[in-house]
């Protein structure tokens, strides 16, 4: 279980995303984004995103412009833009919009920019990823039918410059390191070392830390010019754990 929900921690409770059942389809873009799909979009963004403090520039226009009920199962595109998780398949949900976004911005990205996430899931945090402006995307998914059924996905929305693997994310993807943000979508008892050393100088890597289904810190992880490691808690968040291919392995 490499990508699955994910929701910020209130004082009221945790959120919990019943398992799903099936997994999204692949529906061509023009066929699929509707004008109705498109003002949930910027109503998304204005209120659940805009008005909880997320300001980067490049990080709004990508939360408007990728098709995100494209990336749910078809009996979920109605809701595919309120911002809660939502199941896409083998145990796995897509994360609410908010905390996509706020990760995103997190990482400070500039044009040229390599990143990696761990945790493909649907595919739609790699195609936020990859609408900003000059950034390359290594993504790497666990759960082998939606490692296939993303890279068809992006494939098919035109997110040509997004490379998929399916393997343990635990392990990074060392043959394209170093890079220059690092993104995980799942929740790890600490920060595994193969991704702090596949981290590059002056980059950042924002990753969930804590114990498995309870509450974690979304921490922030930075690599100065000289390679020495800081990492700060920045919030409260419930992530379900990375699982590792070989689990007696952590």
């Amino acid at each position: 279980v490499l990508l699955t929900a994910c929701t910020v921690v209130t004082p009221s409770g945790l959120s919990v995303t019943p398992s799903p059942t099936t997994a999204p389809t692949s529906i061509p873009l023009d066929e699929g984004d509707g004008a109705g799909f498109a003002r949930q979009r910027e109503r998304m963004v204005i209120e659940t995103i805009e008005r909880r403090g997320v300001t980067d520039k490049d990080v709004l226009n990508a939360m408007r412009a990728v098709p995100r009920h494209l990336f749910v199962p078809e009996a979920e595109r109605d809701r595919a833009y309120g911002d809660y998780p939502l199941p896409i398949g083998y145990g796995q949900t897509i994360s609410q919009p908010y905390i996509v976004a706020l990760m995103t911005e997190l990482l400070g990205l500039k044009e040229g920019d390599k990143v990696l996430e761990i945790g493909t899931g649907s595919g739609y945090q790699a195609a936020v990823l990859a609408h900003i402006s000059g950034i390359e995307v290594y993504t790497v998914e666990i759960v082998p039918e939606l490692a296939e059924s993303a890279h068809e996905r992006l494939k098919s929305l035109g997110y040509t410059h997004v490379h998929c693997k399916q393997a343990d994310g635990y392990y990074g993807w060392p043959a394209y390191a170093p890079f220059d943000a690092i993104i995980v979508t799942c929740a790890a008892g600490q920060v595994p070392p193969p991704l702090v050393k596949q981290l590059a100088p002056g980059g950042r890597m924002v990753i969930p830390v804590g114990e498995p289904f309870g509450v974690q810190s979304l921490t922030l992880v930075e690599k100065d010019e000289d390679g020495k490691v800081r990492s700060r808690s920045l919030m409260p968040v419930r992530f379900v754990p990375l699982v590792r291919k070989d689990e007696s392995s952590e």
